[in-house]
C-alpha cells in the first residue's frame, strides 16, 4: 500500500499552529528527499516517489509507537529535554546515570539514545528496559531500530560537521 503524505506551509510550535510560510512546504520535502536518499545505505525508507513539489508518495507502515530521540548536548526547553530534567534535579534520564556539574549547552559525555512514547496527548520519557518490560517493542525491532537511530545520527554528524556545523540531537521514527 501506498499513501501521499504532503508538507504543507503551515508553522506550528507545541501543536498550536502559528502562522504560515509560503513555500515552507516545498522546501521541507525537498530536505527530506536530500536526507532520504543520503541514508538509504544505512537504513531502508518508506520512499517511492519524493519529486512533487509538497508531496512524497510513501510505503504504507505501522510505526512504532516510539519516537528515537538521539542526543550529544545537555540542552533542550520541552518537558521531555534532557536538560529541564537534569536542571530539576534527574540524574536517571531514559536508562542513562548521568553525572553531576553538566551546564546547559555542554558537550553529553556520550551519544544517548532517550526515547519517548509516542503520544496525541503528552509524550512521556520512556527506558529501553520499559519498551520491553510493557512490551511496546519486541527486542529485535527494539534492537534493529537502536541500532539505526545511532547510525544515522553519527552520519548525520559527520554530514553537518563538513559543513561546519554541529548536530545537537534529533529524533527518529521506524515502522
Amino acid at each position: 500500500n501506498q499513501i501521499a503524505l504532503e508538507a504543507t506551509d503551515r508553522l506550528s510550535g507545541f501543536d498550536r499552529h502559528l502562522s504560515t510560510i509560503p513555500f515552507k512546504g516545498q522546501v521541507i520535502n525537498s530536505i527530506s528527499k536530500w536526507w532520504f536518499n543520503k541514508t538509504k545505505h544505512i537504513v531502508p525508507n518508506h520512499i517511492v516517489n519524493a519529486d512533487y513539489d509538497k508531496v512524497s508518495v510513501v510505503k504504507k507502515c505501522k510505526v512504532f509507537p516510539i519516537e528515537f530521540v538521539v542526543r550529544s548536548y545537555m540542552t533542550g526547553s520541552t518537558s521531555t529535554s534532557i536538560w529541564q530534567n537534569y536542571n530539576k534535579g534527574v540524574r536517571e534520564y531514559c536508562g542513562y546515570k548521568l553525572r553531576d556539574g553538566y551546564k546547559k549547552n555542554d558537550k553529553l559525555d556520550q551519544i544517548m539514545l532517550t526515547p519517548t512514547t509516542k503520544s496525541e496527548v503528552h509524550d512521556e520519557l520512556i527506558s529501553e528496559t520499559e519498551i520491553l518490560a510493557r512490551e511496546i517493542m519486541t527486542k529485535e525491532h527494539w534492537d534493529k531500530c537502536k541500532k539505526y537511530a545511532l547510525e544515522l545520527f553519527r552520519f548525520g554528524q559527520q554530514v553537518c560537521e563538513e559543513k561546519g556545523l554541529i548536530l545537537v540531537d534529533t529524533k527518529y521514527e521506524f515502522g
